[in-house]
Protein backbone atom coordinates (compact mmCIF):
# COMPACT_ATOMS: atom_id res chain seq x y z
CA UNK A 1 0.00 0.00 0.00
CA UNK A 2 1.24 3.39 -1.17
CA UNK A 3 0.29 6.65 0.19
CA UNK A 4 0.98 10.48 -1.41
CA UNK A 5 -0.70 12.59 0.34
CA UNK A 6 1.67 15.49 -1.06
CA UNK A 7 4.54 16.32 -3.42
CA UNK A 8 7.91 15.01 -2.23
CA UNK A 9 6.10 12.24 0.20
CA UNK A 10 5.91 8.84 -0.11
CA UNK A 11 4.55 6.44 2.84
CA UNK A 12 4.62 2.54 1.97
CA UNK A 13 2.59 0.38 4.75
CA UNK A 14 3.40 -3.83 4.29
CA UNK A 15 2.86 -6.92 5.88
CA UNK A 16 5.95 -8.49 4.76
CA UNK A 17 6.30 -12.16 4.20
CA UNK A 18 8.53 -14.33 6.63
CA UNK A 19 8.77 -17.62 4.94
CA UNK A 20 11.75 -19.53 4.65
CA UNK A 21 12.56 -18.76 0.94
CA UNK A 22 12.03 -15.06 2.37
CA UNK A 23 14.22 -14.76 4.73
CA UNK A 24 17.15 -16.49 2.77
CA UNK A 25 16.37 -13.55 -0.25
CA UNK A 26 16.26 -10.83 2.28
CA UNK A 27 19.54 -12.02 4.22
CA UNK A 28 21.24 -11.75 0.60
CA UNK A 29 20.92 -7.92 0.55
CA UNK A 30 21.79 -7.43 4.09
CA UNK A 31 25.30 -5.70 5.34
CA UNK A 32 27.69 -8.33 7.89
CA UNK A 33 26.26 -5.78 10.19
CA UNK A 34 22.49 -5.90 9.78
CA UNK A 35 23.03 -9.68 9.77
CA UNK A 36 25.04 -9.86 13.06
CA UNK A 37 22.11 -7.64 14.90
CA UNK A 38 19.53 -10.12 13.34
CA UNK A 39 21.58 -12.96 15.40
CA UNK A 40 20.97 -10.97 18.55
CA UNK A 41 17.22 -11.12 18.75
CA UNK A 42 16.23 -13.62 21.43
CA UNK A 43 13.27 -14.61 19.16
CA UNK A 44 12.78 -16.02 15.63
CA UNK A 45 9.80 -14.06 15.18
CA UNK A 46 11.25 -11.23 15.81
CA UNK A 47 14.28 -11.80 14.25
CA UNK A 48 12.50 -12.67 10.85
CA UNK A 49 10.49 -9.92 11.16
CA UNK A 50 13.60 -7.52 11.55
CA UNK A 51 15.26 -9.38 8.72
CA UNK A 52 11.83 -8.56 5.98
CA UNK A 53 11.56 -5.52 7.06
CA UNK A 54 14.99 -4.08 6.74
CA UNK A 55 15.45 -5.83 3.07
CA UNK A 56 12.61 -4.05 2.03
CA UNK A 57 13.92 -0.78 3.26
CA UNK A 58 16.82 -1.50 1.12
CA UNK A 59 14.20 -2.41 -1.92
CA UNK A 60 12.38 0.79 -1.68
CA UNK A 61 15.42 2.87 -1.11
CA UNK A 62 17.30 1.09 -3.92
CA UNK A 63 14.29 1.87 -6.15
CA UNK A 64 14.23 5.62 -5.28
CA UNK A 65 17.98 6.01 -6.18
CA UNK A 66 18.00 3.55 -8.80
CA UNK A 67 20.63 1.63 -6.92
CA UNK A 68 20.63 -1.86 -5.79
CA UNK A 69 19.44 -2.59 -2.49
CA UNK A 70 22.86 -4.48 -1.36
CA UNK A 71 24.78 -1.25 -2.58
CA UNK A 72 22.77 1.23 -0.01
CA UNK A 73 24.94 2.38 2.82
CA UNK A 74 22.97 4.06 6.14
CA UNK A 75 25.18 6.55 8.57
CA UNK A 76 23.55 7.18 12.02
CA UNK A 77 23.54 10.89 13.59
CA UNK A 78 24.76 11.50 16.88
CA UNK A 79 21.15 11.02 18.53
CA UNK A 80 20.69 7.38 16.40
CA UNK A 81 18.90 8.65 13.92
CA UNK A 82 19.59 6.98 10.68
CA UNK A 83 20.54 8.31 7.26
CA UNK A 84 21.63 7.77 3.84
CA UNK A 85 25.03 7.90 2.74
CA UNK A 86 24.76 9.62 -0.50
CA UNK A 87 26.83 11.86 -2.97
CA UNK A 88 26.66 15.80 -2.24
CA UNK A 89 25.22 16.17 -6.13
CA UNK A 90 22.11 13.70 -5.33
CA UNK A 91 19.21 15.57 -4.11
CA UNK A 92 18.80 14.09 -0.41
CA UNK A 93 16.02 11.35 0.24
CA UNK A 94 15.53 11.42 3.96
CA UNK A 95 13.66 8.24 5.23
CA UNK A 96 11.94 7.10 8.90
CA UNK A 97 10.46 3.84 9.62
CA UNK A 98 8.40 2.15 12.24
CA UNK A 99 6.76 -1.29 13.12
CA UNK A 100 3.46 -2.35 15.21
CA UNK A 101 3.25 -6.42 15.39
CA UNK A 102 3.23 -7.39 11.70
CA UNK A 103 2.83 -4.53 10.21
CA UNK A 104 5.72 -1.91 8.62
CA UNK A 105 5.12 1.76 7.38
CA UNK A 106 7.89 3.45 5.43
CA UNK A 107 8.19 7.13 4.89
CA UNK A 108 9.97 9.11 2.63
CA UNK A 109 11.06 12.88 2.09
CA UNK A 110 13.01 14.50 -0.37
CA UNK A 111 12.26 18.11 1.00
CA UNK A 112 13.27 17.57 4.54
CA UNK A 113 13.32 15.35 8.05
CA UNK A 114 11.00 12.91 8.55
CA UNK A 115 9.36 10.83 11.41
CA UNK A 116 6.87 8.32 11.58
CA UNK A 117 5.65 6.60 14.29
CA UNK A 118 2.45 3.51 14.49
CA UNK A 119 0.89 1.67 17.24
CA UNK A 120 -1.80 -1.25 17.11
CA UNK A 121 -5.11 -0.45 18.99
CA UNK A 122 -5.18 -1.58 22.11
CA UNK A 123 -5.53 -1.04 26.07
CA UNK A 124 -1.90 0.10 27.16
CA UNK A 125 -1.96 -0.84 30.98
CA UNK A 126 0.74 1.50 32.11
CA UNK A 127 -0.89 4.19 30.20
CA UNK A 128 -1.72 6.48 33.15
CA UNK A 129 1.64 5.70 34.59
CA UNK A 130 3.64 6.84 30.95
CA UNK A 131 1.55 9.63 30.47
CA UNK A 132 2.63 11.15 33.70
CA UNK A 133 6.03 10.97 32.50
CA UNK A 134 5.77 11.89 28.87
CA UNK A 135 3.34 14.00 28.86
CA UNK A 136 3.17 17.98 29.99
CA UNK A 137 1.47 19.26 33.06
CA UNK A 138 -1.33 20.46 30.61
CA UNK A 139 -1.53 17.65 28.90
CA UNK A 140 -1.65 15.35 32.12
CA UNK A 141 -4.72 17.31 32.63
CA UNK A 142 -6.41 17.23 29.50
CA UNK A 143 -5.97 13.61 29.45
CA UNK A 144 -7.16 12.91 32.92
CA UNK A 145 -10.71 15.19 32.15
CA UNK A 146 -10.76 12.74 28.87
CA UNK A 147 -13.84 10.00 29.53
CA UNK A 148 -12.42 6.81 30.19
CA UNK A 149 -14.06 4.72 26.71
CA UNK A 150 -11.64 7.36 25.16
CA UNK A 151 -8.82 7.45 27.05
CA UNK A 152 -7.05 5.14 24.67
CA UNK A 153 -7.23 5.89 21.98
CA UNK A 154 -6.40 9.16 23.04
CA UNK A 155 -3.17 7.96 25.14
CA UNK A 156 -1.79 5.97 21.72
CA UNK A 157 -2.60 9.55 18.92
CA UNK A 158 -0.75 11.57 21.63
CA UNK A 159 1.92 8.90 22.18
CA UNK A 160 3.00 8.29 17.90
CA UNK A 161 2.44 12.71 17.77
CA UNK A 162 5.43 12.55 20.48
CA UNK A 163 7.33 9.67 18.76
CA UNK A 164 7.05 10.79 15.46
CA UNK A 165 8.35 14.17 15.75
CA UNK A 166 11.13 13.21 18.43
CA UNK A 167 12.29 10.98 15.44
CA UNK A 168 11.79 13.41 12.92
CA UNK A 169 14.18 16.44 14.58
CA UNK A 170 16.57 13.25 15.05
CA UNK A 171 17.09 14.14 18.69
CA UNK A 172 16.89 10.93 20.54
CA UNK A 173 16.42 10.77 24.36
CA UNK A 174 17.84 14.23 24.58
CA UNK A 175 14.25 15.77 23.17
CA UNK A 176 12.08 13.89 26.46
CA UNK A 177 8.56 13.30 25.18
CA UNK A 178 7.33 15.68 27.63
CA UNK A 179 9.25 18.25 26.17
CA UNK A 180 6.91 17.97 23.09
CA UNK A 181 3.59 19.39 23.59
CA UNK A 182 0.76 18.11 20.80
CA UNK A 183 -3.34 18.18 20.35
CA UNK A 184 -4.82 15.48 22.06
CA UNK A 185 -7.88 13.60 21.77
CA UNK A 186 -9.53 14.31 18.21
CA UNK A 187 -7.95 18.15 17.58
CA UNK A 188 -6.30 17.92 14.17
CA UNK A 189 -2.81 16.54 14.71
CA UNK A 190 -0.20 19.61 15.56
CA UNK A 191 2.38 20.39 17.92
CA UNK A 192 1.45 23.10 20.15
CA UNK A 193 4.96 23.98 21.29
CA UNK A 194 8.39 21.94 21.81
CA UNK A 195 10.90 23.14 24.37
CA UNK A 196 14.44 23.88 22.17
CA UNK A 197 12.50 24.03 18.78
CA UNK A 198 9.80 26.66 19.19
CA UNK A 199 11.68 29.02 16.70
CA UNK A 200 10.92 26.13 13.57
CA UNK A 201 7.28 24.57 15.44
CA UNK A 202 5.67 26.37 11.91
CA UNK A 203 8.30 24.29 9.70
CA UNK A 204 7.10 20.83 10.62
CA UNK A 205 3.66 19.34 9.54
CA UNK A 206 2.43 16.61 11.20
CA UNK A 207 -0.86 14.43 10.47
CA UNK A 208 -2.65 11.29 11.41
CA UNK A 209 -2.97 8.10 9.47
CA UNK A 210 -4.77 5.30 9.55
CA UNK A 211 -2.29 2.58 7.65
CA UNK A 212 -4.82 -0.10 8.34
CA UNK A 213 -7.44 -1.58 10.55
CA UNK A 214 -6.91 -1.47 14.17
CA UNK A 215 -4.02 1.15 13.84
CA UNK A 216 -3.16 4.18 13.83
CA UNK A 217 -0.24 6.27 13.01
CA UNK A 218 1.48 9.82 12.81
CA UNK A 219 3.63 11.50 10.42
CA UNK A 220 5.83 14.69 11.09
CA UNK A 221 7.62 16.28 7.96
CA UNK A 222 9.36 18.96 7.81
CA UNK A 223 8.34 21.72 5.37
CA UNK A 224 10.78 23.59 3.21
CA UNK A 225 11.17 27.22 4.23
Amino acid sequence: MNVHPEHGLDVVVARLPVGADDIRASLAVLSVWEQHRARRYAFDRDRRRYITRRAHLRKLIGERLERSPRSVEFSTGPNGKPSLIQPATVRPLHFNVSHSDDLTMYGFSTTGEIGIDVEAIRPVDEADCLAVLAFSPREQTMYRCLPAGIRPLAFLSAWTRKEAFVKAIGSGLNHPLRACEVALADEPARIVRSRGVDGRCRSWHMQTLVPAAGFIATLVREMPS
